[in-house]
C-alpha cells in the first residue's frame, strides 16, 4: 500500500497518539469488546489492547493504542506499561508497527470500513493499517494484488461478518445487553403472525357468512381470501430473502424494489391500513361489549341496539365507547413499546382458548344435542326472544313461551295482521338452534346460499322489525367478501420483525407461510363446524336477537360462553394495540427516508425512541375512522389499503422474476412469476369486485402521492426494479427498432447538440443557455436529445475526469431548468484529438435505430485577431455532420434568441431555396408549436428564377403546404439580376485576403487548436461576432470603393496619380485572377442578403437552406464556405440555417 494510501490517512494522529487540532477524538473506554476485527476496518478498540498481527512466530505482537485527552490516567499508565512490555523483550522492537487508531479510522459502519485501510509515516516509524496484510518487514505473498482502495479478501470478510463496536453499541441501546432478541421461527414469526391474523371478525362474522352464503360459497370466499394472502406470502418470502429487510416492513420492501415514488405511495396506504384497522378492531370490540357483555351501556338501553342508522343510538354508542378505548390505548402506547408487548401474550392466549372452546363446543353439541340452545320460529321466521314475553326469562325455558297459547306472543305476531288456524297450529315451533352433526341434516341444509336484502327475515319476505330477526344490510357474495377479507391480513408481521430474528432469511418464509396455512385451516374448520352444528336461521342472526342478545358462537363454545366473550374482546383490544403501536413506526420509517417533505416532522422520536408525533397523528386518523360508526363499513376501507400493498408486493416479485436481474437472488426458491402475477390480479379483482368506487379512490390516492413524491420528493437511488424494468423495456424497444431509414411519417429530429466553449462557475455563457432553449423549443418533435460538451484536457487524468463530471452535472441542471429532456455527456480530449473526437462521436453516438440524425450547433463567435478555436471547431462539426449524412441546424445570432419566458409575435419566414426533404419547413412548424413562438405567423417564401412561372409556383406551393396540413402564408420572390456586380468581386477579393490572414494567425499560434476561449474573453459572457470583412466594408461608398480606400485618400489627398493608377492596376489584376466560381457564389450570397433584408428585415426568425459544405476537407474551401454564409446573413438578427439529407422528412400522408 505504501505511499499512496498515506494520502487517505488524514485521521491518524501524530506519533504517540496525541490528538491534533483538526482531529478531535472521543474516549472509547465506554465501548469494550474483544480484539477480533482489524481496527483498520472501522473497528473501535479500547484504550489499550494487544492485537496479534499476522506475522511469523518470532515477531512481536503489535500494540494498538487509542489515546485521547479524556482517556483516564490509569489507562494511560496501562498503555505505557504495555508498550514497555513489548519493547523490553527486543531492542529492535522499535521497528514493530504501533497502530494508532483515530476515531475516524475506528469507523462509523460497514460503508466506512474499506476507505479506512491506510498507511502513514510518523517520524521514522511506519504505521501500517491492518488491511494490507503486511508484516513488520513489509513482505507478503500477495504483493501483486496490493491496492490501496481494495482490501484483501480475508480482511474484508472478517470486517463484514463481525460487528463493529458502534453496531454493538446500537444493538445494546435497542434492547438489553448488547444483543438482539435472536428469535426463531416459532416466537419470532409464526406466533406473532397468527396473533395478528386471527381477530374479532372470525368470532362475530364468520358464522353469519356461513348462514348467508351457505357452506359451499363460504368455502369459495375463504379460498379467495386465503389463496390471495398465500400467494402474497410466497412473494413476501422471495422479496424478504433477497436482502436485508429493515424497519418499515412492507414499505421498505416496496420502496427499495419499486422506487421511492411507488414505495411512498403504497407505504402511506399501508400506514393508513394499520391506522384504520385500529378503528375496526376497537369498533368490533365495543360491539361485543355492548351487544353481549354490557347491553345496558348502550344509549337508550338494549332497545337502542336496533337503531343502526348513520346517527342512530347504537351507532353513536359505538363511536363514543370506541373513542374512550382509543384514548386508553393511546396512553398505553405512549408509555412505550414494552407495555404493549406485555399484553401480546395475553391476547394470543385468549384467542387460542376461544378457538379451542369452539372446537370443543362442536364436539359436545354433537354428542349431546339436547345441550344446545333452543329458539322460537313462526313458519320460516326466526323470532326475537324479546317478543316472547314482556318480562325477562331464562333462555333454558324458551320453549315454554314459544306457544300459540302465549297471549303476549300471539298479539305480537298476529295481533295486527291476524293468523289463520293453519298458521297458528303449524307456525310456532321451538327448535334446537345447535343440533350438532348428528345425522348430517344441518350440514346439508346449510350448503346453499340465502342472500337477503336489507330488512328481510328470509329471502323475499320483509320482516317485522319488532318481532322478527332481520338483516340490517343488503348481502351479496362480494359484500361478504369485503367484510371478511380483513380477517386474513397481518401476513407482514414476520417481515416487520426481521431485526429481531436470528436468521430472517430462513424464519420469514417458514413462519409466514406456516401461519397462513394454519389460519386458513382454522377458518375452514370453524366454518365447517358452524355449518354443521348450528341451524341456518340462527347463523343468519348476526346480533343474537333470537337468543337474548347473546353471541351465537359463544353459545356454541364449551365449557362456558364467557370463555369466548372475554377472549374475543381481549383479542380485539390487543390487536388494536398492536396496530396503534406499529403504525407510527411505519410513518416514522417513511419520514426518515425524507422522500416526502411534508412528513419531515414525524421522523423525530423521543428519548425512549418513541415516535410520539406520529402517534398523535395516527390517533387522530383512527378517530376519524371510528366516526364511520360501523365495523362492516370500516372493514371495507381497510380492505383496499391492504390489497393495494399486497398487490404491489406481488408486482415486485413478478417484475424481478421476469427481468431476471443479477441482483435477484432470493434464498427462498419456491416462487414463480405466474403465481405472483396471479396474486396481484386477484388483489385487484377483489378490490374492484367488492367496492369499485373505493378501489378507484385508493388508486387515485396512490397516484396523487406518487406524483407528489416525483414532483417534490427527494431523489433517492435505491436500485429499484422500476429502473430495471425501464432498462429492459428500452433494450427490447431498441432491438425492435430496425437500424434503417425510417418512413417519412416516423421521421423526427433526433438532436445532437455539440458545445465547445469555456466552462466556468462564475460565467454563464448566454449562447449555451439559448442553444438549450432552442432545443427545448423543438421538443414538439418528440425526439431524442443528446447534449455533448467538448473539454480540452487529459482523458486519463482523474482531475479532468472529475471536471467532466462537474460539467455534466451542470448541464443536467441547466437542461432541467429549460425543461429539455435528454442526455448530457462530456468528452475530454487532448489538444490534438479534437478532429478525431468530433468524428468518432458523430459516428458512434446512439444505439441501434435510436441515434441522433440532426446536429444542432451555434454560429461561431470570434475576432480575426483572436484565437480561432470556435471557428475551427465549427468547421469540424459541419464537415463531420455532412460526411456522416446528418441533417444540420445552425443557429446564427444565438445570443438574440428568446428564452422560455418570452412570447414572440411577428413572422417566421421560411425561405425555400432547394428541396432537401422538407426539413426547413418542418423546423418552422415545430417551433411554432412552442409557446414562445406560438404567437408568430408562418410564412413560406419560395425563391424563383427568371424562367419560372411565379403564379403557377405560388398555386402549387399553396396546394402542397395545404396537403401537409400546415397553416402558412405563401409568397414567391424572384432572384433576378444574373449580372455579377462589382461588389461581389470586391467581397470575393476581401474573402481571399481574410483567408490568408487567418492562416498567418494559425502559424503564429503554432497551428494548434484549443477549445477554450482566449483569456481576453474570459471575463465576458459572450463575445460579439465582429469580422474583419464587416469592419472594412462598414463605410462602403456608392461607387463600390471601400472604406480603406477613402481613408487612404483622406490621409494623402495629394498623392500623385501614378501611385493611384498603380493601385488600381494591381487591384484589377487581382480581380482578374479570382476564381470565377467563387465570384458567382459570392454574388449569390450578396443577392440573397439583399433579398432577405428587403422582405424579412422585421421578421422574428428566418429559416433558410444551408448550402452544401465542401466534400473534401480543404481548409480554404471551408473558410470560403463560412464567409459566403456570413455575407448572406449580414445585418440579420436571428437566422437558422437548415440542411436536410435529401430524404423526405415530411409527408402529406396520414
Amino acid at each position: 500500500m505504501g505511499d499512496d494510501s498515506s494520502q487517505d490517512n488524514t485521521g491518524t494522529p501524530p506519533s504517540g497518539g496525541a490528538p491534533t487540532a483538526g482531529n478531535p477524538q472521543q474516549p472509547a473506554s465506554a465501548i469494550r469488546n474483544k480484539v477480533d476485527v482489524p481496527p483498520g476496518f472501522g473497528r473501535r478498540v479500547s484504550s489499550v489492547e494487544v492485537v496479534k498481527n499476522a506475522m511469523p512466530p518470532t515477531k512481536k505482537a503489535s500494540v494498538v493504542i487509542f489515546e485521547t485527552p479524556d482517556t483516564p490516567k490509569a489507562e494511560r499508565r496501562a498503555s505505557s506499561w504495555w508498550r514497555n512490555l513489548v519493547m523490553d523483550d527486543d531492542k529492535t522492537a522499535a521497528a514493530q508497527p504501533e497502530i494508532i487508531i483515530s476515531p475516524e479510522q475506528a469507523g462509523n459502519g460497514l460503508e466506512d470500513r474499506h476507505r479506512n485501510i491506510s498507511t502513514a509515516s510518523v517520524g521514522d516509524r511506519e504505521l501500517y493499517a491492518w488491511g494490507s496484510n503486511k508484516d513488520a518487514g513489509g513482505n507478503h505473498n500477495l504483493a501483486l494484488f496490493e491496492e490501496p482502495s481494495m482490501p484483501f479478501f480475508s480482511s474484508y470478510l472478517k470486517a463484514h461478518i463481525t460487528p463493529g463496536p458502534l453496531e454493538r453499541a446500537q444493538s445494546s441501546s435497542h434492547g438489553g445487553h448488547g444483543a438482539k432478541a435472536d428469535l426463531g421461527v416459532l416466537l419470532g414469526v409464526y406466533l406473532p403472525t397468527i396473533q395478528h391474523i386471527l381477530g374479532v371478525t372470525m368470532f362475530i362474522r364468520l358464522f353469519w357468512l356461513v348462514g348467508i352464503a351457505g357452506l359451499g360459497q363460504t368455502f369459495l370466499l375463504l379460498f379467495l381470501c386465503c389463496f390471495c394472502t398465500f400467494l402474497t406470502c410466497i412473494s413476501i418470502s422471495a422479496v424478504a430473502t433477497n436482502g436485508v429487510v429493515e424497519s418499515g416492513g412492507a414499505y421498505f420492501m416496496i420502496s427499495r424494489n419499486l422506487g421511492p415514488e411507488f414505495g411512498s405511495a403504497v407505504g402511506i396506504l399501508f400506514y393508513l391500513a394499520n391506522t384504520v384497522a385500529t378503528s375496526m378492531y376497537l369498533v368490533g370490540g365495543v360491539e361485543i361489549l355492548l351487544l353481549y357483555i354490557f347491553p345496558w351501556l348502550t344509549f337508550g338501553g338494549p332497545e337502542g341496539q336496533h337503531d343502526t342508522s348513520l346517527f342512530g343510538t347504537m351507532t353513536n354508542s359505538l363511536r363514543f365507547y370506541s373513542t374512550i378505548l382509543l384514548l386508553i390505548e393511546f396512553a398505553i402506547v405512549a408509555m412505550g413499546v414494552k407495555f404493549v408487548q406485555m399484553l401480546a401474550p395475553v391476547s394470543l392466549i385468549c384467542v387460542i382458548l376461544s378457538i379451542l372452546a369452539c372446537y370443543a363446543g362442536g364436539v359436545t353439541k354433537t354428542i349431546s344435542p339436547e345441550s344446545g340452545q333452543y329458539v322460537c320460529m313462526f313458519n320460516n321466521r326466526l323470532l326475537q326472544s324479546s317478543s316472547l314475553s314482556n318480562d325477562s326469562f331464562d333462555l333454558a325455558s324458551i320453549c315454554d313461551y314459544c306457544d300459540k297459547n302465549n297471549t303476549y306472543l300471539y298479539e305480537k305476531v298476529c295481533g295486527l295482521k291476524g293468523c289463520n288456524n293453519t298458521e297458528t297450529e303449524k307456525g310456532f315451533q321451538c327448535i334446537n338452534g345447535f343440533p350438532g352433526f348428528m345425522g348430517g341434516q344441518t350440514l346439508l341444509a346449510n350448503l346453499g346460499p340465502n342472500y337477503l336484502d336489507k330488512g328481510e327475515a328470509y329471502p323475499g319476505a320483509p320482516a317485522d322489525i319488532k318481532t322478527d330477526v332481520y338483516q340490517d344490510v343488503r348481502t351479496t357474495f362480494f359484500v361478504l367478501l369485503a367484510i371478511y377479507f380483513p380477517a386474513v391480513t397481518g401476513i407482514f408481521t414476520g417481515a416487520n420483525m426481521s431485526g429481531d430474528l436470528k436468521n430472517p432469511q430462513a424464519s420469514i418464509p417458514a413462519g409466514t407461510i406456516a401461519a397462513n396455512l394454519t389460519t386458513s385451516f382454522i377458518y375452514f374448520s370453524l366454518a365447517f363446524i358452524f355449518g354443521g352444528a348450528i341451524d341456518g336461521a340462527v347463523l343468519r342472526d348476526k346480533n343474537g336477537q333470537s337468543v337474548g342478545g347473546q353471541m351465537v358462537v359463544a353459545l356454541l363454545s364449551w365449557p362456558s360462553p364467557w370463555v369466548l366473550l372475554i377472549g374475543s374482546f381481549l383479542s380485539t383490544f390487543g390487536a388494536a394495540l398492536q396496530c396503534l403501536c406499529s403504525a407510527p413506526r411505519l410513518l416514522q420509517a417513511i419520514a426518515k427516508d425524507e422522500v416526502i417533505p411534508l412528513l419531515s416532522p414525524f421522523k423525530k422520536v423521543t428519548a425512549n425512541n418513541e415516535p410520539f408525533l406520529g402517534l398523535i397523528l395516527t390517533t387522530i386518523i383512527a378517530e376519524i375512522a371510528i366516526l364511520m360508526g360501523s365495523m362492516d363499513t370500516i372493514a371495507a376501507v381497510v380492505d383496499f389499503f391492504f390489497l393495494m400493498c399486497y398487490a404491489f408486493v406481488n408486482i415486485i416479485c413478478t417484475l424481478h422474476s421476469l427481468l431476471g436481474a443479477p441482483n435477484w437472488r432470493p434464498r427462498f426458491k419456491y416462487y414463480h412469476w405466474f403465481l405472483s402475477l396471479l396474486g396481484a390480479v386477484l388483489c385487484f379483482f377483489i378490490m374492484f369486485s367488492t367496492h369499485w368506487d373505493y378501489a378507484i379512490v385508493a388508486c387515485l390516492l396512490c397516484l396523487v402521492i406518487y406524483k407528489y413524491v416525483e414532483w417534490k420528493g427527494a431523489k433517492k437511488e435505491w436500485g429499484d426494479g422500476i429502473r430495471g424494468l425501464a432498462l429492459t423495456t428500452a433494450q427490447y424497444s431498441l432491438m425492435k427498432i430496425e437500424d434503417k431509414e425510417p418512413h417519412p411519417k416516423n421521421w423526427r429530429p433526433q438532436l445532437l447538440l455539440l458545445l465547445s466553449m469555456q466552462w466556468s462557475k462564475e460565467i454563464i455563457d448566454v449562447r449555451y443557455l439559448n442553444l438549450l432553449n432552442l432545443a427545448s423549443q423543438l421538443k414538439a418533435g418528440k425526439g431524442l436529445t443528446v447534449v455533448t460538451a467538448f473539454l480540452k484536457g487529459d482523458p486519463t487524468s482523474p482531475d479532468d475526469k472529475k471536471k467532466g463530471e462537474q460539467v455534466k452535472a451542470r448541464m443536467d441542471f441547466d437542461m432541467n431548468q429549460v425543461r429539455l429532456r435528454g442526455f448530457a455527456k462530456t468528452l475530454v480530449h487532448s489538444e490534438d484529438q479534437v478532429r478525431g473526437s468530433m468524428s468518432t462521436l458523430v459516428q458512434s453516438v446512439g444505439l441501434g435505430g435510436l441515434k441522433p440524425n440532426t446536429m444542432l450547433i451555434s454560429w461561431p463567435v470570434h475576432d480575426r485577431e483572436e484565437d480561432l478555436t470556435e471557428y475551427n471547431t465549427f468547421i469540424e462539426k459541419v464537415h463531420a455532420a455532412s460526411i456522416n449524412d446528418m441533417a444540420i441546424v445552425v443557429a446564427k445570432g444565438i445570443i438574440d434568441f428568446p428564452s422560455a419566458v418570452f412570447r414572440m409575435s411577428g413572422m417566421i419566414d421560411v425561405y425555400w431555396i432547394v428541396h432537401d426533404g422538407g426539413l426547413c419547413l418542418l423546423m418552422g412548424y415545430l417551433l411554432k408549436q412552442h409557446k414562445v413562438w406560438r404567437g408568430c405567423k408562418l410564412r413560406v417564401i419560395g425563391i424563383a428564377q427568371e424562367s419560372d412561372n411565379n403564379v403557377k409556383m405560388q398555386e402549387d406551393l399553396q396546394k402542397y403546404v395545404y396537403q401537409l396540413r400546415i397553416d402558412a402564408k405563401i409568397m414567391i420572390v424572384e432572384l433576378a439580376d444574373p449580372e455579377i456586380s462589382k461588389n461581389a468581386f470586391e467581397r470575393t477579393l476581401l474573402m481571399e485576403e481574410r483567408t490568408m490572414m487567418m492562416r498567418d494567425l494559425q502559424k503564429v499560434s503554432g497551428g494548434g487548436m484549443s477549445l477554450s476561449l482566449p483569456p481576453s474573453n474570459a471575463s465576458r459572457a459572450v463575445s460579439p461576432l465582429v469580422t474583419s470583412e464587416k469592419r472594412e466594408n462598414s463605410k462602403d461608398s456608392d461607387d463600390g470603393t471601400t472604406g480603406s480606400e477613402e481613408t487612404s485618400e483622406k490621409k494623402s489627398p495629394t498623392a500623385d496619380n501614378e501611385q493611384a493608377n498603380q493601385d488600381t492596376k494591381t487591384k484589377k489584376e487581382k480581380m482578374k485572377a479570382l476564381d470565377r466560381s467563387k465570384v458567382s457564389k459570392m454574388h449569390t450570397a450578396v443577392r440573397l442578403n439583399e433579398l432577405l433584408l428587403q422582405h424579412s428585415a422585421n421578421s422574428q426568425l428566418i429559416l433558410l437552406n444551408l448550402p452544401k459544405p465542401p466534400v473534401h476537407k480543404d481548409e480554404q474551401a471551408l473558410d470560403d464556405y463560412v464567409h459566403y454564409l456570413e455575407v448572406m446573413t449580414d445585418k440579420l438578427n436571428r437566422v437558422i440555417f437548415v440542411r436536410g439529407t435529401g430524404k423526405e422528412v415530411i409527408t402529406e400522408s396520414s
